[in-house]
C-alpha cells in the first residue's frame, strides 16, 4: 500500500512539473509561432490559430529581418559587447579570486570586504558620474565604454564567487604543486583553473545573459547609430508599432542566443551552482 502511495505521489508530482513547464513555455511558444505568421494573420487572430492551420506559417518574416540593417547590425553590436565583457570579467575575476583565496598580501581581508560591499551598489547610482567620466575621456556612446561599464559592475560578483570556490581547493594539492617547482602563474593555470572550470562556466553564463539582455546601460552608453539588440527592438516598437514581421523574429533571435549558450554549458552550470552544497 505504501509503495502504491509513493508511486501515485511521484506520478502526480511529475505531471504537475510537466504542466508547470508547459505553462512557463507558453509565452516562448507564442513568440516562436508569431515569428512565422504574416502580419495579416496576426491581425486577424492570435498566434494559436497556427495550431489549427499550420499552412499559414511562413519564413518570410526572417527574410525581412535579415534585410533590416538595423536589427542585423544590432545583433553584431550586442555580440561585440557581450563577448568582451564576459571574457574580461572571467579573466580578471579568476585572477583576483585566486589572489584573495591563496595569496598573502597586506590588507587582503579589508580589500575583500570592499569588494563584497560593491555588490550592493546599484547600477543606477553610477549612470550620471560614469556618463560624465566617459564624456570627458571620449568613451561615451562607444562599444568600449559599454564593455568597461559591464566589466566594472560584473567584477565584484565574479571575485566574490570565484574566491569562495577557489578557497575550497585542498591546500595540500597546491602545496604539492609548489614543491614540484610550480610558480604562482603555472599553479593558477595548471591546477586552479581546471578545478574551477564549473564555477567559471557558471559565472560566464550569468555574465553573458546579464550583458546580452541589458537595456538600461545600452540605452545610456551605447552608440545610438549602432545600438544593441534590446535598444534596437525598443526603437522599432516606438517608431513602427505595426511591424510585427520584424519585431517577432528579432525578439525570438535575441532570446535564442542566450538559450544556446546556457544549454551548451548546462552541465558545467549545474556543477558550479551545486559546488559546496554536498560535502
Amino acid at each position: 500500500m505504501n509503495a502504491v502511495r509513493r508511486l501515485a505521489g511521484s506520478v502526480l508530482l511529475r505531471v504537475f512539473l510537466v504542466l508547470a513547464a508547459l505553462f512557463w513555455l507558453v509565452p516562448t511558444l507564442g513568440l516562436l509561432v508569431s515569428s512565422f505568421l504574416s502580419p495579416g494573420d496576426l491581425n486577424r487572430g492570435g498566434w494559436w490559430q497556427a495550431l489549427t492551420a499550420p499552412s499559414r506559417l511562413t519564413a518570410s518574416n526572417y527574410a525581412h529581418l535579415l534585410a533590416n540593417d538595423t536589427i542585423t547590425g544590432s545583433l553584431v553590436s550586442t555580440v561585440a559587447i557581450a563577448v568582451p565583457a564576459t571574457v574580461l570579467v572571467l579573466t580578471l575575476g579568476a585572477l583576483a579570486g585566486y589572489a584573495f583565496a591563496w595569496l598573502e598580501f597586506p590588507g587582503r581581508d579589508w580589500l575583500f570586504l570592499v569588494v563584497v560591499g560593491l555588490l550592493v551598489v546599484p547600477v543606477q547610482v553610477a549612470l550620471i558620474p560614469v556618463s560624465e567620466l566617459f564624456g570627458a575621456i571620449g568613451l561615451f556612446e562607444t562599444t568600449a565604454g559599454v564593455v568597461l561599464f559591464h566589466t566594472a559592475f560584473g567584477l565584484p560578483f565574479a571575485v566574490f564567487l570565484l574566491r569562495n570556490f577557489f578557497a575550497e581547493i585542498p591546500r595540500e594539492l597546491l602545496e604539492a604543486a609548489r614543491l614540484d617547482g610550480a610558480g604562482e602563474l603555472r599553479l593558477f593555470s595548471r591546477v586552479v583553473l581546471p578545478l574551477g572550470g564549473p564555477a567559471i562556466a557558471s559565472l560566464g553564463i550569468f555574465q553573458f545573459l546579464w550583458v546580452w539582455n541589458d537595456m538600461l546601460v545600452a540605452l545610456v552608453f551605447a552608440d545610438s547609430a549602432h545600438p544593441p539588440v534590446t535598444v534596437a527592438l525598443q526603437q522599432q516598437v516606438r517608431q513602427f508599432g505595426n511591424n510585427i514581421d520584424v519585431l517577432a523574429p528579432g525578439a525570438f533571435l535575441s532570446m535564442v542566443v542566450p538559450l544556446v549558450v546556457f544549454f551548451a554549458f548546462q552541465r558545467q552550470f549545474v556543477t558550479g551552482v551545486m559546488a559546496g552544497a554536498v560535502k
